[in-house]
């Protein structure tokens, strides 16, 4: 059997984290740390890794209520895991004792490493990008982000303002002062869809990056099935190994 198609084979990549192309994300897992991903996002994998259900016990937002609108699972054992979400664009990150904000909505994977809480826009909770619960990054490993298509990366400097739709806001870095503002009459908050008018836009200022992507959508989410603990490939199913 001849292809093109064959061409698309394993990457030979040094570290933990590379890319197997722009929409797929390789990860060596080896024991040697904790490897964060967003649940269901798992597409193959090679070797013995067993993935569960992760959560930060005691995580509380700066409020103190709502702990996290970001469901992760650990990936653990000694193999290699394929990582992807409906073909987003993927980006690696080294944070090296950094603060960035994400959307929760964006980020596919991370070290257990990098320390997270959750933060809001003031009046973000009407806005469909932002939300009210984005999360803040801090120490030094490894993020990674998705977006829909390639995205814009804007440099923010001290003296101008820098300007982008809030529903098309990813990131950017902590250190930024961030302003909510509305640039339309229509009395409806949440966001208008495929109207010709434009609705909430962000304002950075500041000395740091807004990273854009060119999509006013949030990317879909995987549901994960119900009731499903864990699963892992040596269970007693055997390649099904799904425990219930």
């Amino acid at each position: 059997m001849q292809s093109p198609l064959f061409g698309h084979t394993e990457t030979q990549a040094v570290g933990r984290y590379a890319l197997q192309n722009p929409q797929l994300l390789r990860v060596r897992v080896d024991g040697s740390g904790d490897v964060l991903a967003r649940s269901g996002a798992m597409v193959a994998y090679t070797g013995k890794v067993a993935f569960t259900s992760w959560s930060p016990a005691g995580r509380r937002n700066r409020r103190g209520n709502d702990p996290t609108t970001l469901e992760l699972m650990r990936c653990d054992g000694d193999g290699t895991v394929y990582l992807a979400n409906l073909a987003q664009h993927l980006h690696i990150l080294e944070l090296q004792r950094e603060q960035l904000t994400i959307t929760s909505s964006y980020v596919l994977a991370m070290d257990s490493s990098l320390r997270w809480q959750v933060v809001g826009v003031q009046g973000g909770e009407h806005i469909s990008g932002v939300g009210s619960r984005s999360l803040e990054l801090t120490g030094s490993g490894t993020l990674v982000l998705m977006t829909s298509g390639q995205p814009l990366v804007m440099r923010v400097r001290p003296g101008a303002y820098c300007f982008a739709d809030a529903d098309a806001v990813v990131a950017w870095s902590s250190g930024l002062e961030v302003q909510l503002q509305a640039q339309s009459r229509n009395t409806e908050v949440w966001r208008r869809r495929g109207t010709a008018t434009e609705g909430w836009e962000m304002a950075f200022s500041g000395t740091g990056y807004v990273v854009v992507q060119p999509s006013e959508l949030l990317p879909p989410r995987r549901i994960p099935l119900r009731g499903v603990a864990t699963q892992s490939g040596l269970g007693q199913g055997g390649p099904r190994g799904v425990s219930r």
